[in-house]
């Protein structure tokens, strides 16, 4: 069974706000039969509009980078050409969604069916009652490595998520005593292959040192309670 771990960054909270907040990335991980197979989807979208102080502060994604970066109708038929009819695996479903049909609607294509989507947040909740479920937390559960999660970014947080996903629902275990040795070899090793490896080439730096200013100063105007200050 085909399933893509998915996850979007935006410019806020609503896409139906005044003015509407857009998706600004979207990053998704292939597994088949619940084994990575290596392939990935990811791509930065112009959201035609400013990039609000509070949502920078989450991905450090700024006006400035999205500026040459194409508009949702660019891209959207190559996302659903990806994504095809397979299971959307997807940390908090009902946020991620909401902004796709959203911005499919606004290109004038059909809206993606609820139904596809498996909530990795709620079996989460339902498994561990009462304890946190955010994906750092769950990183910390599963021991995980996440170092790298110093903000949010799509391709990095469904690379993570896969792990989670897999761990929350026994996947890695999923041939064990069902298949031969030479199927949990081959499950181990594309596993392998496919675990996020340091790049040789490192990405642009996305952040100005005027923007950067100008994040500090904000975080400190809003005081050692701040949300920004418990993120983890």
């Amino acid at each position: 069974m085909r399933e893509i771990v998915l996850d979007t960054e935006t410019t806020g909270l609503d896409p139906f706000d005044k003015p509407a907040h857009r998706i600004v990335e979207i990053g998704a991980v292939e597994l088949w039969n619940q084994v990575p197979t290596g392939q990935t989807y990811h791509q930065y979208i112009h959201p035609e509009r400013d990039m609000p102080a509070e949502a920078f502060a989450v991905h450090g994604i700024s006006e400035d980078f999205l500026a040459d970066k194409p508009r949702f109708a660019d891209i959207a038929q190559g996302f659903l050409a990806f994504i095809g009819d397979a299971r959307l695996i997807i940390h908090n479903a009902s946020f991620d969604m909401r902004f796709l049909n959203a911005e499919l609607s606004w290109v004038g294509l059909p809206a993606l069916q609820d139904d596809r989507a498996l909530d990795t947040l709620m079996i989460a909740r339902r498994r561990f009652p009462g304890s946190p479920a955010s994906l750092d937390a769950l990183c910390r559960r599963f021991g995980i490595d996440n170092s790298n999660r110093t903000l949010h970014g799509a391709l990095l947080d469904s690379e993570i998520l896969a792990e989670v996903y897999l761990e929350l629902t026994g996947g890695r275990q999923a041939d064990f005593g069902l298949g031969a040795d030479q199927t949990q070899d081959r499950a181990r090793s594309v596993t392998q292959a496919w675990r996020p490896q340091p790049r040789p080439t490192p990405l642009p730096q996305r952040l100005t040192d005027t923007e950067r200013a100008a994040h500090a100063a904000m975080i400190a105007e809003l005081g050692e309670g701040a949300l920004w200050n418990k993120r983890g």
